[in-house]
């Protein structure tokens, strides 16, 4: 399971923050989750930051899915995020398993 992490902005105090609100969040992760992987990105280039849909940075990405804009979040906010993202990438269908349903119960009988 691995994680792609965004921080959006320019590089200031308040961005800075938000990274390391991320990896606080990583690390509480990481002790129920051993094997979790992440990768943590800050994007200074406006360019880059104008492909997602923000209008104040600091800004989180996780997963290519803008959770937070504008603000620092919370610690517990972006542990619920990952595990949100986890959750979204269990029921992604794994594409070394041609023919796997992401829903186990989509396109069967409910039993």
């Amino acid at each position: 399971m691995k994680l792609h992490i965004k921080v959006l902005g320019p590089g200031c105090e308040a961005c800075d923050w938000v990274e390391q609100q991320a990896i606080a969040a990583l690390e509480a992760l990481a002790e129920e989750i051993p094997d979790l992987e992440a990768t943590i990105q800050h994007i200074t280039d406006y360019a880059e930051i104008a492909k997602y849909p923000i209008l104040f940075t600091p800004g989180l990405v996780i997963n290519e899915k803008l959770v937070c804009a504008g603000r620092i979040p919370k610690v517990e906010e972006v542990v619920a995020w990952l595990r949100q993202a986890l959750d979204e990438i269990k029921d992604e269908p794994d594409p070394k398993r041609p023919g796997q349903l992401a829903n186990p119960n989509q396109g069967g009988k409910e039993k």
